[in-house]
């Protein structure tokens, strides 16, 4: 019975998400409401093809045409196209083929161990991209749906054309899709899980003491930053692609940030990832580390300080990206309390750097430790107040 506990724990698990992202979907805007959208798109651009095709012109291979509509409402209108284009001409060139071998050799076994590895190394150029597997189930839906005449070949690629059709359609009519709201969330997410992280380390060298700190679960959040960030860069490239081809961009492009903005956010991103493990690693080195010395108590509750303030920076960072929900794309309020915070954090930073001087014992590993401290509060000060 155990393994059965252990096999049905993650469908109640999954079963146990389904409320809170039906409750997200409903409340507003969000990537769930997003994916409901798409999953309905889909379901209505089968029934319209299922519908004039199958109900209505009752063709006897109308479940293509439901078929190649639903596969066609993608993520982004400029992939709805895109992908109906190739697989359209894959589907084409995978049912001419088998339909002209077939019909010479006059042979289903035959005309299959010959056409397939053929259409599946076709399906392998460039033009066709990820659509190229469907010159295979082209020539499959020909030699496995009894006789094969070129009326009813020509009768599947039509019934292709109109689903492609209708899923595109379906897609570039209805809401079509705008991941603006993803790319500023991914940014946003990055930059508080900086935020969280710079806090978090601040908070344990608060007190001055160096032993018992989680120095090496601060440093692996740190590593897992420059993930955040790389989903952020993927999330900009779909916000960017979702605009192409599609009836609303033109209403949501006097709002979209220019390629320069996301740009240099994740140029600064990146920079805070890099530093934040940086600032981890130094303080993991120092804490486990038998020969660094340790700061003095002072040193150590000023350089806390130092790293609250570049936490606060960094997370008002974050809101001052561009927001398509906002009329002009920009929060000024937070971008006044960033230049407030980064005025603060230059004058922390020059506390620490007066200070230092006088708290440097003359121990060549004290000042091994103390200008490793300051190089990272520098670089770190330096990307902030730059910005």
């Amino acid at each position: 019975m155990e393994w059965i506990r252990k096999a049905a724990w993650p469908v109640r698990r999954a079963a146990g998400a389904v409320v809170p992202t039906a409750r997200r979907a409903w409340e507003g805007p969000g990537r769930e409401r997003d994916l409901v959208v798409q999953a309905s798109k889909a379901a209505l651009a089968a029934w319209l093809a299922w519908a004039v095709v199958g109900w209505w012109l009752a063709a006897p291979m109308a479940f293509v045409a439901p078929w190649v509509a639903v596969v066609l409402v993608e993520s982004t209108v400029y992939r709805s196209v895109a992908h109906g284009l190739q697989q359209l001409a894959a589907i084409a060139v995978g049912t001419a083929t088998a339909t002209a071998v077939a019909l010479l050799l006059h042979s289903t076994m035959i005309t299959m161990a010959l056409v397939l590895p053929a259409v599946l190394l076709l399906g392998q150029w460039q033009r066709l991209g990820s659509q190229g597997v469907y010159a295979a189930t082209g020539a499959l839906f020909v030699l496995t749906s009894g006789p094969v005449t070129v009326a009813a070949s020509a009768a599947r690629i039509a019934e292709a054309v109109f689903g492609a059709v209708v899923g595109v359609a379906v897609n570039v009519l209805i809401r079509p899709p705008v991941y603006l709201r993803d790319a500023r969330a991914a940014l946003e997410d990055a930059a508080g899980e900086a935020q969280e992280i710079l806090d978090a380390v601040a908070d344990g060298l608060a007190g001055g003491e160096w032993d018992g700190l989680p120095v090496g679960e601060w440093h692996e959040r740190a590593l897992r930053l420059g993930r955040l960030v790389d989903q952020a860069r993927s999330a900009i490239g779909w916000s960017r692609e979702s605009m192409r081809v599609n009836p609303r961009g033109r209403r949501t492009r006097p709002r979209l940030p220019a390629d320069e903005t996301y740009s240099d956010a994740l140029g600064v991103l990146d920079y805070v990832a890099l530093h934040t493990a940086g600032v981890t690693r130094t303080v993991r080195e120092i804490t486990e580390s038998e020969r660094a010395a340790r700061p003095a108590p002072e040193l150590t509750r000023a350089y806390a300080e130092f790293l609250r303030h570049t936490a606060r920076a960094v997370r008002l960072y974050g809101r001052t990206l561009a927001d398509p929900d906002l009329p002009d794309g920009h929060d000024d309020d937070a971008a006044e309390e960033l230049r407030e915070a980064v005025a603060e954090l230059q004058r922390t930073l020059n506390d620490l750097r007066r200070g230092l001087p006088g708290a440097v014992p003359d121990d060549p590993d004290a000042l091994v430790t103390y200008g490793t401290l300051l190089a990272q509060a520098h670089r770190l000060a330096d990307l902030l107040t730059q910005d």
